[in-house]
């Protein structure tokens, strides 16, 4: 149980009590640094607010899926406000947590948005106050729904964030336009965390730098430049390993016009190496390959081996069946690019994915992989970017068991 606060946790906890300036004001935003302490301040907070204020009323908890909040917000929360004298019981399948404090009961209700038409789930709900955790990754259309359906005498709407790009709509509309909309912008770094060890502090200090360092660990709004990962260089190649691998996985990005990029990988311990790749532009070599060519250098890149997935892009539905009739074990990839640049960049910096000697194309594309500098937003150019997509696709699948990421200690350039 946190027994210290910082500063400005201590005014996240505070702000609305009536000794307070912003007592009044119509929301807080808690915006800046992973591991800044900024979630759970905000969440304690939120509970007690909403306990002390309101009785037998609805309140929303929002994030980027209900499993994200629980994960998130709740896992840690939950046993402190126990600890505090909060009675806490959750209806899993009305995804619902009923709270009761000092002779007062409220229902929390859990949304998650993934789509524009997330917002549709909020709708017709009234609400005396809603938290949005992550709101930067979340659908505009929930944000604004969210935030309409607070509509009870004295509600209030709570926002935590990481950094996006300043041209990030939330940005404009709420972070830049705070005291405008009666919202408390608080803005945290990662020294604003008292859990926070100086070695920890260091260590993140060390894994991060440029663009990486300031939104990362200062907590800035900055844009995405230059190469995507811009750490990457030869120096970072290694000889395939010694001795036996443990696992064989292989994940593939397909294309017909476009080039097709296939990576074979060996685990050892933790550690997973891209040994082999296969990659084939069509228009290089002036002629397409089916479904089943594809098929057959992919058991040709297998050579033999067991391999327990092989992670495909999800747009290529008619060579993942001829996989599948053809007995290859085959996982559709998640295909969010930001969220697998992220886990990509990470995985990498930690030595946990390896690329090996032999694995030219691979190589070469992280020499010319960038972001769009044009773009309204973070967005990569779609060229030089099939190995990368298929490493992409690879890194993601690794944390869909533990969903390690946790939302944050993962980077790219300009985060």
């Amino acid at each position: 149980m946190v027994t210290a606060f910082s500063d400005k946790q201590r005014l996240v906890l505070d702000w609305w009590c009536d000794a307070s300036p912003w007592r009044d004001w119509d929301a807080i935003i808690c915006e800046g640094a992973i591991r800044s302490g900024k979630t759970f301040c905000m969440g304690l907070s939120f509970f007690c607010w909403a306990m002390k204020r309101f009785d037998g009323e609805q309140f929303a908890l929002c994030g980027k899926t209900v499993g994200a909040v629980r994960r998130n917000l709740l896992y840690r929360l939950g046993p402190v406000l126990k600890k505090l004298g909060f009675s806490v019981q959750e209806t899993v399948s009305q995804n619902r947590l009923t709270v009761r404090f000092c002779g007062h009961e409220n229902a929390f209700y859990l949304f998650g948005g993934r789509g524009e038409n997330s917002g549709e789930v909020i709708q017709g709900i009234t609400l005396a106050g809603a938290l949005l955790d992550e709101a930067a990754l979340l659908p505009r259309s929930m944000v604004e729904q969210t935030v309409a359906r607070c509509s009870q005498e004295g509600a209030k709407v709570w926002f935590s964030c990481n950094p996006e790009s300043p041209e990030h709509w939330f940005y404009r509309e709420w972070v830049s336009r705070a005291e405008e909309r009666r919202a408390l912008r608080v803005h945290f770094t990662m020294e604003d965390n008292p859990a926070l060890s100086p070695e920890t502090l260091a260590k993140y200090e060390r894994r991060f730098r440029g663009s990486f360092y300031r939104r990362f660990v200062l907590g800035e709004w900055t844009g995405a430049q230059g190469l995507v990962y811009d750490f990457f260089d030869r120096s970072m190649v290694r000889p395939v390993p010694p001795g036996e691998m443990e696992e064989w996985r292989v994940s593939c990005d397909y294309g017909t016009v476009n080039p097709m990029s296939m990576g074979l990988w060996g685990r050892q311990g933790e550690v997973w190496y891209r040994v082999r790749e296969f990659y084939y532009d069509s228009k290089k070599e002036g002629r397409q390959r089916t479904d089943l060519e594809y098929a057959g250098d992919l058991e040709a890149l297998a050579g033999g081996r067991a391999i327990r997935q092989v992670v495909v892009d999800p747009s290529a539905a008619s060579f993942m069946t001829v996989l599948r009739q053809r007995g290859w074990p085959v996982v559709p990839a998640e295909n969010q690019v930001l969220t697998g640049i992220r886990v990509t960049a990470d995985l990498l910096r930690q030595g946990k994915l390896v690329i090996c000697e032999g694995c030219e194309d691979a190589i070469r594309e992280f020499s010319l992989y960038r972001w769009d500098e044009r773009a309204a937003g973070d967005r990569v150019v779609k060229r030089h970017d099939h190995a990368m997509d298929d490493i992409r696709y690879f890194a993601v699948s690794l944390g869909r068991a533990e969903r390690f990421i946790g939302g944050f200690g993962v980077a790219r350039p300009g985060w």
